[in-house]
C-alpha cells in the first residue's frame, strides 16, 4: 500500500498528484495549498519512495501506474486528473494510457520523456553511475545546485536500487518511451485531453506536433527551471484549476 495523503471533499473531483524521481509527495505542498478547495487531491508517494515501502522491483513507468490504481481501487476512487512532474509525468502518461478509464484528464509538467539523441546517448554511463553511486549519483546527474531544498533532501533519503530501477524503466527497458522516438509513439495513445507544461520551447515545440485529444494545450514558462511549478505554485495551480474548468466533465470522475 502507497503512503498517501488524501485533503478535500469527499465528493470533489479528485486531483492524484505524482511526484519526480527521488521525490515524495510532501513536494507538491506548495502547489496544494495553491489549489482551489473545489478539489480533493490525493499525493501518494511512489513506491520506493518516501514514505512507502521499497521492493527490489516494480519500478517501471506501467508498474507505478498499476501502484496508483490499487491505491485509487482502494480509496473508492473511479477516475481521476492525474498531475504529474518529471518521472511522475511518465507514471501519469502509462496510468492514462494502460488504464484509460480510470483517467478523465492529463496533466504533465516538464516531463522526463523525450529525450533526444544527445541525452539518450548518455543514458547507459548514467544508469552504470546510479548503480554505483546510489542517490549521491542522482543528486550529482540533476546538479544539486539546481534541486529545492526539500525535494534534494527527499533525494537522498530514496534508495539507490530504487533510483537505478526508475532511470532503467523510463529508458533503457523494451517498453521504454522516455526518447522521442519511443514517446511519440506511446504519447498518440493518450485518450484524454492533456496540459502539458514545459520550461523550455524547444521540448514543448516537440510535444505540440504529437497528436493528442481535444482540448489538449501546451504551455511554456520561459526563465523558469526543471521544477517549474514549485517555483510559481500560485500561478500552476491557477492553470491547472482553469484548464480543468474549460474542460467539460473533465474533472468530474470520483
Amino acid at each position: 500500500m502507497l503512503h498517501h495523503t488524501d485533503e478535500g471533499p469527499r465528493d470533489a473531483p479528485v486531483l492524484l498528484l505524482v511526484h519526480g524521481w527521488g521525490g515524495d509527495g510532501r513536494a507538491w505542498a506548495p502547489v496544494t495549498a495553491a489549489l482551489p478547495p473545489r478539489f480533493r487531491v490525493v499525493a501518494p508517494d511512489l513506491r520506493g519512495h518516501g514514505r512507502s515501502p521499497a521492493p527490489p522491483s516494480g519500478y517501471r513507468p506501467a508498474e507505478l501506474a498499476a501502484d496508483l490504481v490499487a491505491l485509487m481501487d482502494r480509496l473508492g476512487v473511479e477516475a481521476a486528473v492525474p498531475v504529474g512532474h518529471s518521472m511522475g509525468a511518465q507514471v501519469a502518461t502509462a496510468l492514462a494510457v494502460e488504464h484509460p478509464g480510470r483517467v478523465r484528464a492529463l496533466a504533465v509538467i516538464d516531463p522526463a520523456y523525450g529525450a533526444d539523441e544527445d541525452e539518450e546517448r548518455l543514458f547507459a554511463a548514467r544508469l552504470a553511475a546510479l548503480r554505483a553511486g546510489g542517490a549521491a549519483a542522482a543528486v550529482r546527474q540533476l546538479g544539486a545546485d539546481a534541486l529545492p531544498p526539500d525535494v534534494r533532501d527527499q533525494l537522498l533519503a530514496t534508495p539507490g536500487h530504487v533510483l537505478a530501477a526508475c532511470y532503467e524503466g523510463m529508458y533503457l527497458t523494451d517498453e521504454a518511451f522516455g526518447t522521442r522516438r519511443a514517446a511519440e509513439k506511446y504519447l498518440a495513445r493518450r485518450p484524454c485531453p492533456v496540459l502539458s507544461l514545459h520550461a523550455r520551447a524547444e521540448p514543448a515545440a516537440w510535444e505540440s506536433a504529437i497528436p493528442a485529444p481535444p482540448g489538449s494545450r501546451v504551455e511554456t514558462w520561459p526563465g523558469t527551471s526543471h521544477f517549474l511549478h514549485l517555483e510559481r505554485p500560485a500561478a500552476y495551480a491557477a492553470l491547472l484549476a482553469q484548464w480543468l474548468s474549460e474542460r467539460e466533465g473533465g474533472a468530474t470522475g470520483r
